[in-house]
């Protein structure tokens, strides 16, 4: 049988700032057949995307397609005109992007948005493409799906967002979707409920797609094919089973060996600091949020209540919990850019200002601030040196050729030649540019660093490189972390104590060790539940090693936000007891692990529920 999509001695080029071409895709070679799933994987900058592109004749700015062909259908694409190409955008092959939400225009409604390829490509009257979307919602598992088209981009969650952005490709009935990175963003319940309304789209359509990831696991559920690439070049094609189970190249490999989460160890006893000095930070009580602040002194929008938290000097403790938990207003509260409600927030028993304007200069200092997006936290105007040289100069005073020499010592402690001082962050990988995020917060001299979201865009390659500088420059400087993620492999990796928020109430907290331990709190058990296993059929709830089945997500963080004193993952906990749960708070109980959880069920009782995961988790360890 013909294949679907021929791709034959695909060449692309990227031009430097002198106008010198080089390649960055060197001479692909690739075919899918009708109906199949094809996952294109490897590294940042290994081509994924600008192979992906390249299937609808689009090359980005500074690159040019030089060479091969491209075939999908009976259209040779690269031979296509300006119009040509325009009929073949949206209607033969659909785009679903990495960033739903930078993808829709705010000022129209969903439903205008979705219809908008069918009436471009005249593909169906209006009334017949707003029937054909609702049916869409519908099969994407959207809520209120005959009156979400009316609602507005900002008007519903990320989750629910990528997954209009699907029904946007579907609508049309294309040959082929592309999709590039659909869930690496998502938290890891959203990224589930995503994973399966498009692989059940998928199945019900008989797509033929090109899956774009640096995630295997997530692969794994997707492709029926996996194609690994490697700085432009094919390292492996094969089908998905060989490729995970009996890989061919070292370097996938090196991906299959990335992709399982690595311990690190970090060299510093922290039980001993905690017995020899009081904790670096401690949080007690803390109450925050937005908005107009009432009568009581709390915010209209309360975020996070009654949060108690500590970590040692030299210590990392990982905060997760899905979007909307309040993981990064805690880390802000505590940088001083949200206001304290209630609580204090102290720095070596010294109780910090409630926000910003009452802090000194030494405070700032003190508590560094390493965001999530690198792109928009590094001035693209700036070179790398002279953002390093700002804070030298802010917090240290140093001018002239001591900063010079204390820039390249920054750039050498986070494992960057000395060349990149002069470069302009948009010349840096992704990878680069965390690093240099990290060397920013490195040049105050920090006792803490609050480190948001830093590794959920970056492969798993790069990512891993992060976590291990981290934990070198903790062992090297004692420097603390509080390390935010939604990602629970990641904060296991690197962390001595995990947090878990959920809708501004820390449900859970235990230690490292222990984290594979029940008995867990049940939205605990719902996150471990939902980290997707290296392993076909996982999605569908069928391990080879017969783990639980999935629980059901239902609906989003904070949705119990308002239950007063009543548990707030009260509406999609699978355990909750009607009679005790609906009428008093949980307590919070200790565990024999030196954890705490907040739940009205005993240990024993949730050990014995949660059993089954428990005997996963220890195979899979």
């Amino acid at each position: 049988m013909k294949p679907l999509v021929q791709v034959q001695g695909l060449r692309v080029v990227a031009r430097n700032d002198d106008g010198v071409e080089f390649p960055i895709v060197k001479g692909v070679d690739f075919a899918i057949n009708q109906g199949e799933v094809l996952a294109l994987i490897g590294e940042s900058g290994s081509g994924k995307t600008t192979i992906a592109l390249s299937l609808m004749g689009y090359a980005r700015q500074g690159c040019r397609i030089a060479g091969g062909s491209v075939r999908v259908g009976e259209l040779q694409v690269l031979e296509l005109n300006q119009d040509g190409l325009s009929s073949l955008r949206g209607r033969t092959v659909a785009y679903i992007a990495q960033s739903a939400s930078s993808a829709f225009n705010p000022s129209k409604t969903l439903m205008d948005q979705v219809v908008e390829s069918a009436a471009i490509h005249h593909t169906m009257p209006r009334a017949q493409a707003e029937a054909k979307a609702v049916e869409l919602f519908r099969a994407l598992a959207l809520p209120d799906p005959e009156r979400l088209g009316s609602r507005y981009p900002h008007q519903v969650s990320g989750g629910q967002l990528q997954r209009v952005m699907a029904a946007m490709a579907f609508i049309t009935d294309p040959a082929l979707v592309i999709l590039d990175e659909p869930t690496t963003a998502l938290d890891v319940t959203t990224q589930i409920e995503v994973l399966r309304a498009f692989k059940d789209v998928v199945r019900q359509l008989g797509t033929t797609a090109v899956y774009v990831s640096h995630d295997l696991a997530v692969v794994a559920q997707m492709a029926d094919r996996i194609v690994v690439l490697r700085d432009g070049e094919i390292r492996e094609d094969g089908a998905t089973t060989q490729v995970l189970e009996a890989p061919a190249h070292d370097y996938t490999r090196s991906l299959l060996a990335a992709a399982e989460p690595v311990v690190r160890d970090i060299g510093i006893e922290i039980p001993e600091l905690t017995r020899s000095a009081p904790p670096l930070l401690d949080i007690r009580g803390l109450t925050a949020g937005y908005g107009p602040v009432g009568r009581d002194g709390l915010p209209s929008k309360r975020i996070l209540t009654d949060i108690n938290l500590t970590i040692a000097r030299g210590a990392t403790v990982g905060v997760i919990g899905e979007s909307g938990s309040g993981k990064t207003t805690l880390a802000r509260v505590v940088a001083g850019m949200v206001p304290i409600a209630r609580g204090q927030v102290l720095l070596d028993g010294a109780a910090l200002p409630s926000c910003d304007q009452g802090r000194t200069r030494e405070m700032h200092q003190r508590v560094q601030f390493v965001f999530q997006n690198a792109d928009t936290s590094l001035n693209p105007a700036h070179t790398i040196g002279a953002i390093l040289a700002r804070p030298l100069a802010f917090y240290h005073g140093l001018k002239g050729e001591a900063r010079r020499k204390r820039v390249l010592a920054l750039l050498d402690l986070v494992r960057l030649p000395a060349a990149i001082a002069n470069r302009l962050p948009g010349e840096l990988s992704g990878g680069q540019k965390q690093r240099i995020n990290l060397a920013r917060a490195l040049a105050a001299e920090p006792d803490l660093i609050l480190c948001d979201e830093i590794t959920s865009a970056l492969d798993t390659v790069v990512a891993a490189a992060i976590l291990d500088l981290m934990a070198e420059l903790r062992r090297e400087l004692k420097v603390s972390y509080m390390f935010i993620s939604h990602d629970i492999s990641t904060v296991r990796a690197i962390c001595d104590e995990i947090v878990v928020l959920y809708a501004g109430s820390k449900v859970e907290a235990r230690p490292r060790e222990a984290l594979g331990e029940a008995p867990f709190h049940p939205y605990s058990h719902l996150l471990i539940s939902s980290v997707p296993k290296l392993e076909q059929g996982w999605l569908d709830g069928v391990c080879a090693r017969g783990a639980t089945r999935l629980p059901a997500l239902g609906s989003a963080p904070g949705a119990d936000a308002d239950a007063g004193p009543l548990c707030t993952f009260l509406s999609r906990c699978s355990l909750r007891v009607d009679g005790l749960c609906t009428h008093k708070a949980p307590p919070r109980q200790r565990l024999a692990n030196g954890g705490e959880i907040l739940c009205h069920h005993t240990p024993a009782v949730l050990v014995q529920m949660q059993s089954p995961l428990h005997r996963f988790e220890e195979e899979v360890a």
